[in-house]
């Protein structure tokens, strides 16, 4: 008998949670956030193996799908829904639009996700798929969103609310969590103790290249991808994300060769510790404290 699994029942506690608070025509309510297809329903994401059909899609485009088969449904519907925070005012079409540039950008969070059927704009029905099988849905996608997710993840139990919690976090229903330390920016002072390490030759230029390279401008490349995704938001084509997307990965990798030089030139002594202090400087983010 399919089931609905608890890592999708928890993504929809967390949506009824934040967004059923507009009762009238605007309310996310219980009915419009669905697991488990009705009866009825034979194939694809929202059925189990016991309602599988012969060369099912859910179930036999993906070896994901296929190792994953289980009595679980492996997909959610929301349904349509209209808030405001002192950010601006959101509904399904806007959380459909962002949740696919998501997607496109392959951001971590999203990469259990097999397809979106959608509207971005309440009139069109549009599908991202992961696979780049299919781009339609049928009608009943103008006023509900469509998420499906390979069967594999679903039966490991992973979670599937983080991308979600990222959705309500940047429109002002959640509070954004507190940075880990590993996540900011070098100081200046951290900079310097990591150079310290190489030119006492406590750490060797490739191993040092390695540590620096770990700790690359997150926060540079995060307000990059906000920014494409922003305009994906606004209609701008997917193609416009993945361009801005591949050209960041581009400078990372021309900073990891210029860091990986830089160390090599101050081994041999072409650099003196404090030239490779200033170029260290120049090449990694500071958050500006001493």
């Amino acid at each position: 008998m399919t089931r609905a699994p608890s890592n999708l029942l928890a993504l929809r506690t967390l949506l009824l949670t934040h967004l059923d608070n507009a009762p009238g025509p605007d309310d996310l309510d219980s009915a419009e956030v669905g697991i488990v297809g009705d009866p009825a329903h034979r194939g694809g994401y929202h059925c189990g193996s016991d309602r599988t059909v012969a060369n099912d899609y859910s179930v036999f485009e993906s070896p994901r799908d296929r190792a994953g088969l289980s009595d679980f449904a492996c997909a959610l519907d929301v349904g349509q829904f209209k808030v405001t925070t002192p950010k601006g005012t959101f509904d399904l079409p806007h959380y459909s639009r962002w949740l696919v540039a998501q997607c496109a950008a392959n951001t971590a969070d999203t990469r259990d996700i097999r397809e979106v059927i959608y509207s971005p704009d309440g009139s069109t029905v549009k599908r991202w798929d992961r696979l780049g099988r299919r781009s339609t849905g049928d009608s009943s996608h103008r006023w509900h969103t469509h998420q499906s997710y390979f069967r594999d993840a679903i039966k490991a139990g992973r979670d599937q609310t983080a991308v979600v919690r990222r959705y309500l976090t940047e429109i002002g229903l959640l509070q954004p969590a507190a940075p880990m330390e590993d996540d900011m920016p070098l100081t200046a002072v951290e900079i310097s103790a990591v150079a310290t390490r190489v030119w006492t030759a406590s750490w060797g230029p490739e191993t040092a290249a390695g540590r620096l390279a770990e700790a690359r401008d997150e926060a540079r490349r995060a307000r990059l991808t906000s920014e494409a995704v922003l305009a994906a938001v606004k209609g701008a084509d997917v193609s416009v994300i993945l361009t801005r997307i591949n050209e960041l990965a581009a400078e990372d990798r021309q900073r990891d060769a210029d860091l990986a030089e830089l160390l090599r030139k101050q081994q041999s002594g072409e650099l003196t510790a404090e030239q490779v202090l200033g170029r260290l400087r120049d090449l990694l983010p500071t958050t500006g404290k001493a």
